[in-house]
């Protein structure tokens, strides 16, 4: 069927809630879950397919590819089934085709690990065969950071807050600071990258731009930076401050601090250091640069005392899912740690996003999506049942309470009955803190679940990565391949489970061709296929000279 534009809206209403596979003629390809969906992803994937795809629109403006049974049935046979459908290639229906033609685009599946000593959750510790002070033993990090270089993953990441209290998990309680442990990691790795969190609302930029520019030498240009606000509001009082920043001004604050530190990696250019023995001139004065910048938030004059290193700048990540987190990732981040409760729920989030992304004049496969997953792998699906609820049961009602806590400014859930309903009055909690998260955990609410039902299912939750070797790589797959995700950040699950992921699903997902076999140069922005940022003295002068 041939389809105008000003046929969006019929579309929409005579069509309804069924799925819609919408092709441009110039090769995008959407779902969604309603027409409307699926006309506002359109836009947001560009060059998603191949010339093969583009080929079947046969010149037309839009063409609408009939759903349902075809279209479930052939995701079906070219996701779980490649080999059948392949076989079967003579007797393919466009459905098929389409869907052939995007899974053999061969995205490549991003992968970071998270370093997170005793586990992220507030029981982990006491499996039998954790490591009680993993969270501040460097041989153990050690280890982890050279299996996951092993494994080709493209970073480590260490998350990281400014604030504790009893009811803090373990690992929080007692850990090492990030760009501390991750200066060890580089002199014992050669090409993963090394990802440290630290804070716009409690760090000087000046000190932040040299830490992470010293980083980014040591490890031979692998270092990135994942931007936070802070969310707790007990981090004020450990620096001298008399209130927590609001949510949407802790985030104007990001942005401005961003761009400072940007500023500062740039003060020198790459030819500033002249370094001449013979005639004695170690700088070229030309180009060393103050930055004076005076804005809302922030008064430094710069410049950094240490020059760029051979990536430019390290690498920029940011966690976090609200609309002011949204819009920060989409505008000036290279990466984005989210979390997603499904397949639909992510494609969603991920076609929001990349559109934000284009907005604001940006290439969209610049921004790498990596919603954390936690996988639990086992050569059976009842050794993973078992598995499973082997780290279930570690949970206390206790800790669960606690856990629920965090997203609520580490509000206290304990004084509640637990069978009763959830108490919505700390709503406000969630919205100065972990927005995402809160609002999240309020729509259970609303769904009628008790307190102890949501707190262990915060604890506890569901997990969407759990299977056989096989079963992870389809997933893995689907979700790339589906655009639900870039890639993922892997927590993990187990003691033993980083080695059996590396041993037995890396192999299958480089089989598949979404995995590279080799890491394709030295410092980070090689490994993620990123440029090397322009320095923006050097474009000034270049476009001065050019006119």
């Amino acid at each position: 069927v041939a389809l105008n534009l000003d046929e969006r809206e019929r579309l929409q209403a005579d069509l309804g809630d069924k799925q819609f596979l919408l092709l441009r003629n110039h090769g995008t390809l959407a779902l969604g879950r309603t027409a409307g969906e699926a006309w506002a992803a359109i836009y947001q994937l560009e060059e998603a397919c191949s010339a093969q795809v583009a080929a079947l629109a046969g010149g037309r403006d839009h063409v609408l590819l009939a759903p349902d049974v075809a279209i479930e049935e052939a995701r079906r046979q070219l996701v779980e089934r490649p080999a059948v459908a392949r076989a079967a290639q003579g007797s393919r229906s466009h459905e098929q085709l389409v869907w052939e033609a995007m899974m053999t685009g061969k995205r490549q599946l991003r992968l970071g690990f998270i370093l997170h000593g005793v586990g992220p959750g507030w029981d982990d510790w006491r499996h039998p065969d954790a490591q009680v002070d993993a969270s501040t033993s460097l041989p153990f990090y050690k280890r982890q950071a050279q299996v996951a270089e092993r494994g080709l993953f493209d970073y480590l990441f260490i998350a990281d807050s400014v604030s504790i209290n009893a009811r803090s998990s373990p690992h929080y309680l007692n850990r090492i600071e990030p760009l501390t442990m991750l200066s060890a990691l580089a002199a014992v790795t050669e090409h993963i990258g090394l990802v440290g969190t630290a804070t716009v609302t409690y760090t000087e930029p000046y000190n932040l731009a040299r830490q992470f520019a010293s980083l980014d030498h040591i490890s031979g240009g692998r270092a990135g930076w994942n931007v936070v606000t802070s969310w707790l509001e007990g981090s004020a009082a450990n620096f001298g401050k008399a209130e927590h920043l609001a949510h949407d001004t802790r985030y104007r604050l990001a942005e401005e601090y961003l761009d400072v530190v940007k500023g500062l990696w740039d003060s020198w250019e790459d030819e500033a250091l002249v370094r001449d023995k013979e005639t004695g001139q170690f700088l070229d004065p030309d180009k060393l640069h103050e930055l004076n910048h005076k804005g809302e938030f922030l008064s430094v004059k710069g410049p950094l005392n240490i020059s760029r290193s051979p990536q430019g700048q390290p690498v920029i990540f940011q966690a976090g899912s609200s609309e002011d987190g949204r819009n920060f990732a989409a505008k000036s981040a290279e990466a984005i740690f989210t979390h997603q409760e499904d397949l639909d729920e992510a494609r969603l989030f991920y076609a929001d996003v990349k559109a934000r992304a284009r907005g604001f004049g940006r290439d969209p496969e610049k921004l790498f999506i990596v919603p954390g997953a936690r996988p639990i792998i086992a050569g059976t699906e009842e050794e993973v049942q078992r598995l499973q609820d082997e780290l279930a049961g570690l949970v206390t009602l206790e800790n669960a309470l606690r856990a629920l806590g965090r997203s609520f400014n580490d509000h206290n859930f304990s004084v509640y009955d637990p069978d009763g309903r959830f108490p919505t009055q700390v709503a406000e909690e969630g919205f100065k803190s972990n927005q995402s998260a809160s609002q999240r955990i309020l729509g259970w609410a609303n769904q009628g679940l008790t307190l102890r039902e949501i707190a262990l299912k915060v604890a506890t939750p569901r997990n969407h990565f759990s299977g056989t070797p096989e079963q992870i790589a389809d997933k893995f797959q689907l979700w790339l391949e589906s655009h639900g995700s870039d890639g993922f950040n892997l927590f993990e699950s187990l003691p033993g489970q980083l080695e059996v992921f590396v041993d037995q699903v890396v192999p299958l997902l480089q089989a598949r061709g979404i995995y590279k076999t080799e890491y394709p140069g030295t410092t980070f922005r090689e490994t993620l296929g990123l440029d090397v940022p322009v320095n923006r003295y050097t474009a000034a002068r270049a476009a001065r000279n050019a006119a």
